[in-house]
């Protein structure tokens, strides 16, 4: 998924556009994603009802909150946050991709707010959410720390910003782009530059710069055995990271929200 603004990357939009309509099949080449989908949202769902004080019981757990979906390419996560209560409104640069993901949603009754356009725009015209997500962007901007500064100027008061990617070690070189790219093939190569990678103090000094302070960090490791991906505790490839933002008002008064 790729976010753009000024300092835009033509050519990492043009890779995302050429996959619009591949987005949910789940063998196609956003299968990575796919496989990825259960063990992030879940990650996300238990880090947001932590931060809030969110009871996990019932169907629509995260009702009350205003969530931004950075770079939603087809909508993989908006829909099943949106299924959880939350009030999404889902960005991305690419226009082939915000039309099928309205055509999804509208399918399935689901309320979300797709726009074409940017984290840059929002942020300009004041918007701030209770949760802001950037999953998997970070690595395709020509500026990420600028990128980090935006993503963090998104989350109100209180609230919570979830970000992931892959750091930039020698092993993030050999499994998610040598790996993933070239031996098994799950991604086009050139998908991934792997001098975009950002490292999670990296990362965590950027949004702390910003008046966001890192609460959890986790791996996210594939397990070929179960053909899944899992958390695990080195974050030295992929990882995801969550940092809040200091509270104007008590959190738990959005967490009752959350809960009604």
């Amino acid at each position: 998924m790729v976010e753009a603004g000024e300092g835009t990357d033509a050519a990492e939009i043009g890779k995302f556009a050429e996959l619009a309509d591949a987005w949910w099949d789940p063998e196609g080449p956003m299968r990575p994603l796919h496989l990825l989908n259960p063990v992030r949202l879940a990650w996300i769902r238990d880090q947001t009802a932590r931060h809030f004080g969110l009871a996990l019981e019932g169907r629509r757990p995260l009702a009350g909150l205003r969530l931004l979906d950075i770079g939603c390419g087809g909508g993989l996560l908006a829909e099943p946050l949106a299924r959880l209560g939350a009030a999404v409104t889902a960005v991305d640069p690419t226009e082939e991709n915000i039309a099928r993901a309205r055509q999804r949603a509208a399918a399935q009754g689901l309320a979300i707010d797709y726009r074409r356009g940017t984290a840059e725009e929002i942020a300009a015209a004041g918007a701030r959410f209770h949760v802001v997500l950037a999953m998997e962007v970070i690595e395709h901007v020509p500026d990420p720390a600028r990128f980090a500064a935006t993503a963090a100027a998104l989350v109100a008061p209180g609230g919570l910003l979830v970000m992931s990617t892959v750091s930039r070690t020698l092993r993030a070189f050999a499994l998610a782009v040598m790996g993933a790219e070239y031996l098994l093939g799950w991604l086009p190569p050139g998908t991934h530059d792997w001098r975009r990678f950002v490292r999670p103090a990296e990362l965590a000094g950027w949004l702390r710069g910003h008046g966001l302070r890192t609460t959890a960090v986790t791996g996210v490791a594939y397990d070929p055995g179960f053909a899944r991906f899992r958390l695990v505790r080195d974050p030295g490839v992929n990882y995801m990271l969550a940092a809040r933002r200091r509270a104007a008002v008590q959190a738990s008064s959005l967490g009752s929200r959350g809960r009604g």
